[in-house]
């Protein structure tokens, strides 16, 4: 008798896709992970190249390339992935590099995910800000270099 696959597992197992694609800065598929109708939300201001709100697939594409393009990637560990029902919750740290500036960002991060039929519909990215503010920030005033 084979054993059945929970949907807390499989959506892990997606995830886990997705963020070894995202370590391989394989964005077609990073894309094959998405759902049509993916929300993707990176909150912060204007000075994060990639801050925003992104809907659908084209511009979730436009996501992960403005990311990949704007910082050099040196660590993203996620450490712990928490299912329920439809969401994955993802605790990690990250070490980053401004490209526009030089400047690191190291920060823990959250990540809310919701799934539908085995894909991201939604995702969600709480870290530090006020770092990565800092490090794309041009005037040298203000920089945090960690809090």
């Amino acid at each position: 008798m084979k054993a059945r696959v929970s949907e807390q597992d499989r959506n892990i197992a997606v995830t886990k896709a997705l963020f070894h694609a995202f370590g391989a800065q394989d964005i077609p598929a990073i894309m094959e992970f998405l759902h049509p109708d993916a929300v993707i939300e990176f909150y912060g201001t204007p000075v994060i190249p990639y801050a925003g709100i992104y809907r659908g697939h084209d511009k979730c594409r436009r996501f992960f390339e403005r990311v990949l393009s704007s910082v050099d990637v040196h660590q993203f560990d996620a450490e712990e992935f928490i299912a329920d029902r439809d969401k994955v919750i993802v605790t990690g740290h990250l070490n980053l590099t401004a490209r526009s500036t030089g400047r690191p960002i190291d920060s823990d991060f959250v990540h809310v995910i919701t799934m539908k039929d085995a894909q991201w519909i939604r995702f969600r990215d709480f870290m530090n800000t006020a770092i990565a503010v800092a490090a794309f920030s041009q005037a040298d005033e203000g920089v945090v270099s960690s809090l």
